[in-house]
């Protein structure tokens, strides 16, 4: 997909372009939409006289000039601004500029006026190419839309900016949205190399035999059932004068049957999303080289699928991890925390200031949180905070949930230091209990199981992978 973003000292009405967007607040044109007006011979009030049109938040107004579109897009009231809002009315013009086929649009700096220029440029530029994404590469005939959007009043470096961190929630999507079929743990072992080659990242993978060396019998385990070997990505940028050293982990499962613990039809739907952690931490990695942090960032995969055949893992097993710790398998589909405890004992190895992983670890996060909402857990106050911080500037919802000590007691077994399953409440929590007993020092954990894929399009994009987390995490590194 191409898009062409560029920020402009001139007000819309002076932009090229076959679609002009401008806001409507409380039912009154912006200053942007009045110079407009005035320039289209006073249409864009008279269709506020007519009354059909208020400007709440989430519409939209398509007016035709004679030579081109006019939008107005609806900004809702004064009160309660904040960049979430300029974000989505741009993504909304974006969509309707994918819409009606025009290669060439001005949109207004939405906000501007309370936001300042620089985080309103950014919030629209970043909502313009999320708005503008779309995955038509199965699909006959179609080509991704190339367009080109005028920001008017723009500031240049924070366009820019935005377009390095949405270009790698796109990516991202890409990933999460390709078929099973296609993205195996090969694949996406392969998509790691080709990255760290055009990034300039170091890039190590390692195979079956390799893995078993490490003693990774956790993650061996659950990709025993699948004809497509595992793989393990360990990724690093590596900057001059790094301050600290960090560690991202992804749960690469690029596809989940459930194992013999096997998932109902609809709940299999989509299951190709579970690798969305591991596409999230690719996108980082992908901003990093242009972000250039003072930071050292080591990024691990275990990639693999949950399948069933003759070989497959199945309940009651014991399986040794990489940090010596035997785990007794009570449900096959809780294979996530398996691959994760083997990842997060290989990413301690490496002697880090913290630990992130990111993950679709569990239904109970949704049922918590909703769809829109992921679940953060935390070790370190510090860590939390700033992960929060980030999230905010980045409009991705997060939500601090607590690692209650008591529940550890849920994951005992009567045969090997814990297990993989606890009680059905509060299965989120416990999940995350059990990954911190393979990660060492500060470390927190994403469960982005609602956010990671939705089946319906929503405010900042088409239904599909949403990128989560990869805007958030790079914000963390870059702060």
């Amino acid at each position: 997909m191409k898009i062409d973003l560029r920020s402009a000292r001139r007000p819309v009405a002076e932009l090229p372009g076959q679609l002009r967007a401008v806001g409507v607040v409380s039912g009154a044109l912006t200053e942007a939409g009045e110079a407009l007006d005035a320039a289209a011979g006073g249409m864009l009030s008279k269709a506020l006289k007519k009354g059909r049109f208020r400007g709440e938040e989430g519409e939209t107004l398509l007016l035709w000039e004679g030579e081109r579109y006019l939008l107005l897009v609806g900004l809702g009231g004064k009160r309660g601004v904040t960049p979430d809002r300029a974000r989505e009315a741009a993504a909304r013009v974006a969509g309707e500029a994918l819409r009606l086929g025009v290669r060439e649009v001005a949109v207004e700096n939405f906000w501007a006026d309370r936001l300042g220029r620089e985080a309103a440029s950014y919030a629209v530029a970043e909502g313009l190419h999320l708005g503008s994404y779309r995955f038509v590469k199965y699909r006959s005939g179609e080509r991704p839309p190339r367009v080109r959007y005028w920001i008017a009043r723009g500031r240049g470096r924070a366009v820019a900016e935005a377009a390095v961190l949405a270009g790698a929630t796109l990516y991202a999507r890409d990933l999460v949205n390709e078929p099973p079929n296609r993205m195996t743990p090969e694949r996406l072992a392969e998509e790691a190399r080709s990255l760290a080659g055009e990034a300039g990242l170091e890039a190590e993978v390692l195979g079956p035999q390799q893995i078993e060396a490490l003693g990774m019998g956790a993650f061996l385990a659950v990709a025993r059932g699948s004809a497509n070997p595992p793989r393990l990505v360990h990724l690093v940028y590596r900057p001059e004068k790094p301050r600290r050293r960090v560690a991202l982990v992804g749960k690469g499962l690029c596809f989940d049957t459930g194992g013999y613990s096997l998932k109902p039809t609809e709940s299999m739907r989509h299951m190709k999303a579970d690798m969305a952690g591991a596409a999230a931490v690719l996108g980082v990695f992908r901003a990093l080289a242009e972000l250039r942090p003072e930071v050292e960032v080591h990024g691990v995969i275990a990639a693999a699928e949950n399948k069933i055949s003759g070989g497959a893992y199945v309940v009651d097993e014991v399986v040794r991890a990489m940090n010596g710790k035997t785990i007794e398998v009570g449900n096959t589909d809780a294979e996530g925390r398996l691959t994760l405890a083997d990842a997060l004992a290989y990413a301690s190895r490496q002697a880090p200031d913290a630990v992130v992983s990111i993950a679709t670890l569990t239904g109970s996060a949704v049922v918590a949180l909703g769809r829109k909402i992921a679940a953060l857990f935390a070790t370190d106050p510090r860590l939390r905070e700033g992960i929060e911080r980030a999230a905010a500037q980045e409009g991705e919802k997060v939500w601090p949930m607590p690692l209650e000590p008591s529940y550890k007691k849920l994951l005992r077994s009567q045969v090997a230091d814990l297990a993989n399953v606890g009680t059905r409440h509060g299965g989120a929590i416990q999940a995350a209990l059990f990954l911190t007993e393979f990660a060492k020092g500060p470390y927190a954990h994403l469960d982005i199981a609602g956010p990671a894929f939705l089946p319906e399009a929503w405010e900042l994009g088409p239904a599909g992978g949403t990128g989560f987390g990869v805007r958030t995490l790079a914000r963390w590194l870059k702060e």
